[in-house]
């Protein structure tokens, strides 16, 4: 059963994401800020992560580059509520990006697809 690492600051979203992927058979572990994902990187067997770009205070863009150098062929799926950081050449070290929604189908669908690989 793959893990998946889910990194957002909002409780809501990290509850649906884990319930939606969960019922899709993965395995998913939260975190809400960037040391939270580090440790969580750090000491489980993380096969995918689903990360916000905002994080508070903190940028995932930031993360996603440390997890490129640290994890590298580690999928990430950048997923925020803009859509005008697919422009960042920075956001584009990541595996999908996805504009977040209440319809979780299409973040499902890269999931699926990263994980094949």
């Amino acid at each position: 059963m793959a893990k998946i690492l889910v990194v957002d600051d909002e409780p809501g979203l990290r509850l649906l994401y884990s319930a939606e992927l969960e019922d899709e058979g993965y395995k998913v572990v939260t975190a809400a800020d960037c040391k939270a994902a580090t440790d969580a990187l750090e000491n489980e067997a993380i096969d995918l992560v689903v990360l916000d770009i905002q994080i508070k205070q903190e940028s995932g863009l930031e993360m996603l580059q440390k997890i490129v150098k640290e994890r590298s062929g580690l999928p990430v799926i950048l997923c925020s509520a803009y859509n005008c950081y697919k422009d960042d050449f920075a956001s584009w070290l990541a595996d999908a990006y996805i504009v977040k929604s209440s319809n979780l189908d299409e973040l499902k669908k890269e999931v699926a697809r990263l994980l094949k690989k």
